[in-house]
């Protein structure tokens, strides 16, 4: 078993990227895929962090 991880900043970037790795294991089983959103504060600006692990079998 593995995992991939991928960090982006923008939901798009984080969805691009994933379904090319996505596309790129076609003979690998996919176990699960995490999503998770973090937010924070800089200055008067909002920072989002967007990112995935997907866990598959090799």
């Amino acid at each position: 078993m593995k995992v991939k991880i991928f960090d982006e900043s923008h939901e798009k970037d984080l969805e691009e990227r994933v379904n090319l790795f996505l596309t790129n294991i076609k003979d690998k089983e996919i176990v699960d895929i995490k999503y998770q959103v973090g937010v924070s504060i800089f200055s008067e600006e909002q920072v989002y962090c967007f990112s995935a692990m997907i866990i598959y079998i090799d």
